[in-house]
């Protein structure tokens, strides 16, 4: 499943030649080449357990469904790494044993990775390709922006702060 999963990230992050190049780069840096891919790993077993390809969509389309969700997840693990790891939170310089984003881009674009980061997991839940209807997407990003956000794991870093 790293695999699978690592294939999916690499075809859904824009390619590192692509304006900005900079960016796109460090995005890539950042979700690539490490992780043990837990998240996606629970989406797709999930997946299994409530028997996602019994609805009707081959089991292909099933498959790449939970891929979109699955790198969704992952996007908003990496951008919370990305900016957990800047100087204003926990000043990491190393993440998985190599140099954190700021410390090899620098910190603006650490900054503007993890954002995009975040923006493309939104867009990969509202993908129009997936077979999923468009009011259990809406749903989907409805819960996700919710564990992300104030409520959720944006809130507990700050209370993380504040302590």
């Amino acid at each position: 499943m790293q695999a699978r999963t690592e294939a999916a990230l690499d075809r859904f992050l824009p390619d590192a030649d692509i304006v900005p190049a900079r960016l796109h780069a460090a995005m890539r840096y950042a979700v690539l080449g490490g992780g043990k891919r837990v998240r996606p790993l629970l989406v797709h077993a999930a997946g299994e357990v409530h028997d996602a390809g019994s609805a009707g969509p081959s089991s292909g389309d099933v498959l790449a469904d939970l891929d979109l969700l699955a790198c969704a997840v992952e996007c908003i693990h990496a951008y919370s790494l990305v900016h957990d790891d800047l100087p204003c939170m926990d000043d990491d310089v190393l993440r998985r044993g190599r140099a954190t984003v700021h410390v090899k881009y620098d910190e603006a674009t650490a900054l503007l990775v993890g954002d995009s980061l975040q923006s493309l997991a939104f867009h990969l839940l509202a993908d129009a390709r997936s077979a999923l209807p468009a009011d259990t997407r809406l749903a989907m990003v409805r819960i996700l922006s919710n564990a992300a956000g104030s409520r959720g794991m944006a809130g507990g870093q700050a209370i993380d702060l504040a302590g």
